[in-house]
């Protein structure tokens, strides 16, 4: 019984490893995770951030729980290494202000619906709240800081690497439109 529970657990171990080399593999060359999952065209995904739309994520866990087929929901959640500024007991408000800045877009595809299968849920980004998002923040504030030159070239470059993302999913409204 021994022998199997450790095999058991070299396996879970070995899959665990696997699967955190991929999300750093993920996290290194910015690949947008969610829209890869889209492109295989039978798996529900969605992006939620609770504090910034708590009807939109009900909505999702609801859209892929009742999904026949796999499901993937990747919520937005500040962690205390984020440095909220505000504070942790403030998480709900910062998962609105990335929201509404388009550090982070709520959508829900969902390959099994009649008609419209994108639904882009996160209004037009207010991108002059963008660079006030990421100063509200240590990890970002940190580097402003200490390089103050490259901190303004990194958060310009992400901030428009932000707005390119947003007109991106706009694009998939468009094509996942149900044709009439």
């Amino acid at each position: 019984m021994k022998a199997i529970y450790l095999k058991e657990m070299r396996s879970y171990f070995h899959s665990l490893a696997a699967y955190i080399y991929f999300a750093l593999f993920i996290a290194a060359t910015g690949v947008y995770f969610s829209v890869i999952c889209m492109s295989y065209g039978y798996i529900y995904v969605a992006q939620v951030a609770m504090g910034a739309d708590y009807n939109q994520c009900v909505k999702a866990i609801a859209e892929a729980e009742a999904y026949p087929g796999p499901s993937l929901i990747i919520a937005y959640a500040p962690c205390i290494n984020h440095g909220i500024k505000k504070g942790m007991s403030k998480a709900q408000t910062e998962e609105q202000l990335a929201v509404e800045c388009g550090y982070w877009n709520n959508f829900r595809f969902n390959p099994g619906a009649e008609g419209d299968k994108f639904f882009l849920d996160s209004k037009e980004p207010k991108k002059e709240d963008y660079q006030a998002f990421l100063d509200g923040e240590v990890r970002y504030n940190a580097l402003k800081r200490a390089n103050p030159e490259k901190a303004e070239k990194l958060f310009a470059i992400n901030e428009q690497e932000a707005m390119e993302r947003y007109a991106y999913l706009k694009k998939l409204v468009d094509v996942y439109k149900a044709e009439e």
